[in-house]
């Protein structure tokens, strides 16, 4: 089993331009460290950045101490918004994202469902509860003595968007009708 999260930060994006529209710039924040998002998400969101006539700057952090520095780099930029990518490291470092994000006034949009719960905007992923049901089918079937190699792959295909309201309210933004009957959750 594994996650669609390649394609996650591209629809963030989109999610992020309907909801501050006169972004012109957005950062992208990317651990270096991580193959997945340097070497396939980041050229796809490029490619939609340009096609949306977006400036796309990509921030980077692999230790902690590079967090502060991306977030320095964004607000010299001047980027009206920001997507973060999924990462192990970087959720390690959520609390400490949203803070900075809420601090210097940045739309960020994330892949985890627990960021717009800790204060962050909004979020899109992969739904963990359906990715841990599948896994809970998997070992349910092998237990039963299937061999897994004999299992088919499987991923979850269930996506929930999370839109925190107070959030959006304290950053001066207006959700569109159309996301808010497209979120899963909607946090007042």
């Amino acid at each position: 089993m594994y996650f669609l999260i390649d394609a996650l930060p591209t629809k963030n994006l989109h999610l992020l331009h309907e909801l501050v529209p006169q972004a012109s710039m957005v950062a992208l924040l990317v651990n270096p460290n991580n193959a997945v998002a340097v070497g396939t998400e980041l050229p796809s969101v490029q490619a939609a950045a340009r096609a949306l006539g977006l400036d796309l700057v990509v921030v980077k952090a692999a230790a902690e101490r590079d967090i502060d520095a991306a977030f320095a780099n964004v607000v010299q930029v001047r980027a009206g918004a920001l997507i973060v990518a999924s990462d192990s490291f970087i959720f390690g470092h959520r609390q400490q994202i949203i803070s900075l994000a809420a601090r210097h006034s940045i739309p960020t949009v994330y892949p985890w469902r627990d960021a717009p719960s800790g204060g962050g905007l909004l979020s899109y992923g992969t739904s963990l509860t359906d990715a841990y049901r599948l896994a809970g089918v998997y070992t349910g079937r092998i237990l039963q003595g299937a061999k897994p190699i004999d299992l088919p792959v499987q991923q979850s295909t269930k996506f929930e968007l999370v839109i925190n309201l107070k959030t959006a309210r304290a950053l001066g933004l207006n959700v569109p009708d159309k996301l808010l009957a497209l979120a899963d959750e909607v946090i007042e």
